[in-house]
């Protein structure tokens, strides 16, 4: 079936252009000894800010899905108050690197549609800049709530068509023509990566729907932009001495009022979907750390 052969050949991926273990680890060693004060790091830390008020109770435990270097787990063990966290990936040759560089601790090769786990074995699962590589995502969504005690965390490009009606009203008017106006002008309509996966782009009403559907209580969501990486961002200074950065902060802080105004929706969402209804307390640390949240009415008819 098309899932098997997607996920054989993410799971091959590695190995195809990391063949050796020597090669694997040189190349570990390219981010794990880079300077922190990197580009590519700061991009990194706008979207673990999607996390970071979940990081303030102490001792809460996470597993991240298509983790494949062990940044995620890495981030949240290094910034939290005691939690602990399962590294994952469809291949896991990565992380065992990893983990004998002391990066990460636990780790395993997992499917996101058949994890490995039982029922509310982690307060929370993050799945970040994986989920668009799913064949069928919405399977792992489900696995990651059902190994979830608290909630999932699925960090992801947003779909711009969705979310601004005067974009959907153009893409109606010429889908009424032809279906081939709609192509000319949304070129990125049925979007596919090398490797052979079809980029799914999320929207909050579509993780609305799907909290509803299954009675959960809560979803909040942080819209961010950090759509900036290019070649070389991995060494490149963060520092206002640094043109390049500076002419790139100044190109965010247009699109994040721009956002903030209505005229654009983000780059990217974080999403949290709750399994159980957050305190008072969670709440307003959320909304203050930007987060939009929507307390879903339960289902009348149960």
């Amino acid at each position: 079936m098309f899932q098997e052969e997607s996920y054989n050949k993410h799971g091959e991926w590695y190995n195809t252009h990391f063949p050796t273990k020597e090669s694997k680890k040189a190349f570990f060693q390219k981010f794990k000894d880079a300077d922190q004060n990197t580009i590519n790091n700061w991009l990194q830390k706008i979207l673990f800010s999607c996390v970071d008020p979940l990081l303030v109770t102490p001792g809460l435990s996470w597993l991240t899905v298509g983790d494949a270097y062990g940044l995620d787990a890495h981030y949240i063990h290094s910034n939290s108050a005691g939690h602990t966290a399962h590294a994952s990936d469809l291949n896991s040759d990565f992380l065992d690197v990893a983990s004998k560089e002391g990066f990460v601790s636990g780790f395993s090769a997992e499917n996101a549609e058949k994890l490995s786990f039982e029922n509310n074995t982690f307060d929370y699962v993050l799945c970040k800049e994986s989920y668009h590589h799913f064949p069928r995502p919405y399977m792992a969504v489900y696995e990651m709530l059902r190994v979830a005690k608290k909630g999932v965390v699925i960090i992801e490009p947003q779909d711009p068509i969705s979310k601004m009606p005067a974009l959907l009203f153009i893409t109606n008017i010429l889908a009424a023509i032809g279906d081939k106006m709609v192509g000319k002008v949304w070129k990125n309509r049925f979007s596919y990566e090398p490797v052979g996966n079809f980029v799914y782009k999320v929207s909050e009403r579509e993780f609305e729907k799907l909290a509803a559907g299954i009675n959960l209580p809560f979803v909040a969501f942080r819209r961010i932009n950090p759509n900036f990486y290019f070649k070389g961002a991995e060494t490149a200074k963060a520092t206002d001495d640094n043109k390049q950065f500076r002419k790139l902060k100044f190109k965010k802080k247009i699109f994040d009022t721009l956002v903030k105004l209505g005229v654009i929706c983000s780059q990217a969402v974080g999403t949290i979907i709750y399994k159980e209804m957050p305190t008072a307390a969670e709440i307003l640390q959320l909304e203050a750390a930007g987060f939009h949240t929507v307390k879903v009415p339960g289902n009348p008819y149960l």
